[in-house]
């Protein structure tokens, strides 16, 4: 039997009320009544970013076959595994949409891989509850980090600033879905308009990710009607029911 929850913080913000939850040994946060997550797995989370940077390796102009062991001479260079290497002279950038209990962040930051990461949250009591809260025991070597940079931003609002990015990958994490969102004004980041966004602020091969407890036919329409390329969704298993998924989608221009 799980132990009842305790309130560790409860805030009023602008967008609702967001409670910061402890279940034994188990952090939640609850926004508008609504779950989002915990610090039981992290799995979901991490597999968040290792599918954009995996689709973001198989896009790399600069990318080439790495020639395989004992290959007979002339095989074909797709048969080989790619090599992944810095984008246009760098390493690539990463935005993660949703700090949530960090998982996301302090996986990106304990890869070489990346360069700069910018993490955008709207809530401030979230990034309070990892700078001075118990959170700080996922995120804090990823907040000390000097390659990442927590902005206190609404997302679709950052997104939509050209002076913001430009991001060779995007890893969106702020509601159960985009079908199933925390608030009614999430809805315009999948919109025709939420997705233009997120094309504006990609590199030429860049990936979109985003994450969802379950799959949206419907959303993968609307990526591939916002012209996303290579447009896919990748199934994360879970501990029981459904699985959680990864809706990856490449920016071609």
């Amino acid at each position: 039997m799980s132990a009842a929850p305790v309130t560790v913080d409860r805030r009023q913000g602008p967008y609702g009320e967001v409670v910061l939850r402890r279940r034994g040994a188990t952090y939640e946060i609850i926004a508008n009544g609504c779950f989002l997550m915990d610090t039981s797995d992290g799995r979901s989370e991490r597999l968040l970013v290792d599918a954009a940077r995996l689709a973001l390796r198989e896009t790399a102009p600069e990318a080439t076959p790495e020639a395989t062991p004992g290959a007979a001479p002339g095989a074909t260079p797709e048969a080989a595994p790619r090599t992944p290497r810095a984008r246009h002279g760098r390493r690539p950038a990463l935005l993660i949409g949703g700090l949530g209990v960090g998982f996301s962040l302090a996986h990106a930051a304990a890869q070489d891989h990346w360069g700069r990461i910018a993490v955008v949250e709207r809530e401030e009591a979230v990034i309070d509850w990892h700078r001075r809260g118990p959170l700080g025991a996922i995120s804090g070597p990823a907040l000390a980090d000097p390659r990442v940079a927590v902005l206190h931003a609404d997302l679709l609002a950052h997104l939509g600033d050209p002076a913001s990015g430009p991001y060779d990958a995007l890893c969106l994490d702020i509601d159960n879905g985009p079908d199933w969102t925390v608030t009614d004004d999430n809805r315009g980041l999948y919109s025709p308009a939420g997705l233009a966004a997120c094309r504006a602020r990609l590199t030429p091969g860049g990936v979109l990710a985003v994450w969802s407890a379950q799959p949206s036919a419907a959303f993968e329409d609307a990526m591939r009607n916002a012209g996303f390329s290579s447009v896919r969704t990748e199934e994360v298993p879970v501990a029981r029911g459904v699985p959680d998924v990864v809706h990856l989608a490449c920016n071609p221009s």
